[in-house]
């Protein structure tokens, strides 16, 4: 849901704050409410953050509730389920006074999206946001859609995204994560 029908600048937004736990993302200079993540999305968030944390991922380059700035036709920012940052990014981020990868700042080298059942999550997650994190060059992205039950793997290679969907008991093959012993069937049942 739009809040404004004025467009907002990215430093409008940052500033923004209307007194209320309310998430946003700044869609091409629209405030726009998120709306809370269904317990199952939670789930598979913090599944996986365990799980990358067993890869060996140190916790402070692990984020949730972290957002982004994206290139749009104007200001955008996204809110993913998960993020894996560099060391770089996480130096850059220590001390911040705001969780927000600035344009500025090197891209993090995983997003993690979980789709959400309505149809503008699904849209986002799988067209806007693929071509808005191509072009932050980040190295991995994740489509985890429940509602198909599959994983949709996006691995940035000269400059585009390569695609590998996985289903069922296939396993998650991850360049960044070679090691990691993980089921596209474990990651949707948040491994129940």
């Amino acid at each position: 849901m739009t809040i404004t029908s004025q467009k907002m600048t990215l430093e409008e937004y940052l500033n923004y704050d209307d007194g209320t736990d309310t998430l946003y993302e700044l869609v091409n200079g629209e405030l726009v409410v998120m709306p809370p993540e269904s317990d199952l999305n939670q789930r598979i968030a913090m599944f996986l953050l365990a799980c990358f944390l067993q890869q060996g991922i140190p916790s402070y380059r692990l984020r949730v509730g972290t957002e982004i700035v994206v290139s749009g036709s104007r200001a955008t920012t996204r809110l993913p389920d998960l993020m894996v940052l560099s060391e770089e990014l996480a130096t850059a981020l220590k001390g911040a006074s705001r969780s927000t990868v600035m344009i500025d700042m090197p891209p993090p080298e995983l997003v993690v999206e979980v789709v959400s059942p309505e149809k503008k999550g699904i849209d986002r997650d799988y067209r806007y946001k693929r071509s808005e994190y191509a072009a932050r060059g980040i190295a991995e992205y994740w489509i985890v859609d429940p509602i198909n039950k599959r994983v949709t793997l996006l691995e940035w290679v000269e400059g585009l995204y390569e695609e590998r969907v996985f289903q069922k008991n296939e396993r998650i093959v991850s360049p960044m994560l070679p090691d990691l012993d993980l089921t596209c069937e474990r990651v949707i049942s948040a491994g129940g």
